[in-house]
């Protein structure tokens, strides 16, 4: 086992340095074509950490406040963010630089980099933070990393270019990959880390969220502007429900109440009612909402990210924008 982490190690460095050398194929830009954002708040909902793939920078905000802590700048194309458990640090995903870069989230520091290849893309934390799921959109594979050792212990593949949406079931047995080549879900064991199965039937897959039962998925699929409704037992779609243009986030509020998308051509959300599973509210006066939407822990807030990185906050008994976060 030590000689299989230290060689996947060494592999997946490598893919890294080469990019950080500039070599050909593997520019700055390299899959700048594929757009994405991405939101994370740690879990005393303090702070936010926020990022384009059009941008070089990082930007976290005080969310109390509402004013930035501070700028991290220097990635090639961030992709996604995600917090530990405990909120004490946070992990940055740079496909054009193939990396994970840790970060301490009281002071900033670089507090590690995960060698994760160019195309590293959407990333998990397993519950206890011990280990981070990492889609590859580029080599279509998902790595798993020990992250108190940084070493990846295995990369499986057998996907279809995945790309941000990756999620853990509640009960942290399996990991949902999204491809979006094929327009289908992955399902993932994590106690073996052998695919299981697939779910089908999307179009232009985006992002995922799961109920905290686990029994229902729901889906963004910006090919026909509607949110799937998943059956995760059957393993099939059985409705959608139609939204704004465009729709790219598929947020579940802590409550399993309310589903919210980020329809990126219609600068709105659609507020879905779970039970009902109809649109009962739009809010508007975004600017390209994504993927990026996050939610207060009492439930009061949405957190959704503009073009510009800034951050619109919404009034979840309003649904209105009531301030916003510039950077």
């Amino acid at each position: 086992m030590t000689h299989l982490r230290t060689s996947l190690r060494a592999l997946l460095a490598g893919a890294g340095m080469l990019l950080a050398q500039g070599q050909p194929g593997f520019a700055a830009g390299f899959d700048g074509a594929i757009k994405n954002n991405a939101l994370a708040l740690n879990a005393a909902g303090t702070v936010a950490a926020v990022s384009n793939s059009e941008e070089s920078a990082v930007i976290v905000y005080d969310v109390a406040k509402g004013t930035v802590l501070r700028r991290l700048d220097g990635f090639a194309t961030p992709r996604n963010i995600v917090f530990a458990p405990d909120g004490a640090r946070f992990y940055v995903s740079d496909s054009g630089t193939g990396r994970i870069t840790i970060y301490e989230t009281a002071t900033g520091k670089e507090a590690g980099i995960l060698a994760a290849g160019p195309g590293a893309f959407g990333t998990v934390l397993s519950t206890d933070g011990a280990r981070l799921y990492v889609n590859n959109e580029a080599a279509s594979t998902l790595t798993v990393f020990d992250t108190k050792t940084m070493l990846a212990e295995a990369v499986i593949p057998g996907f279809s270019q995945p790309r941000q949406g990756v999620k853990l079931s509640p009960d942290g047995k399996t990991v949902f990959v999204t491809n979006f080549l094929g327009d289908k879900i992955t399902l993932v064991d994590t106690a073996t880390n052998k695919i299981t199965g697939e779910i089908a039937g999307f179009d232009k897959l985006r992002a995922i969220s799961i109920t905290k039962d686990g029994k229902t998925l729901f889906a963004a699929n910006s090919g026909r502007n509607t949110v799937g409704v998943v059956d995760v037992a059957a393993r099939k779609v059985m409705s959608e429900v139609a939204v704004g243009k465009d729709p790219y986030g598929a947020a579940l509020t802590p409550d399993g109440r309310f589903v919210y998308s980020g329809n990126l051509k219609d600068n709105s959300l659609s507020v879905i009612d779970t039970g009902t599973l109809k649109v009962v509210a739009t809010v508007t006066g975004l600017n390209e909402p994504r993927q990026a939407i996050a939610f207060s822990a009492d439930n009061a807030h949405a957190y959704v990210l503009n073009r510009d990185l800034s951050v619109a906050v919404v009034d979840r008994a309003t649904n209105a924008v009531v301030s916003t976060m510039k950077p």
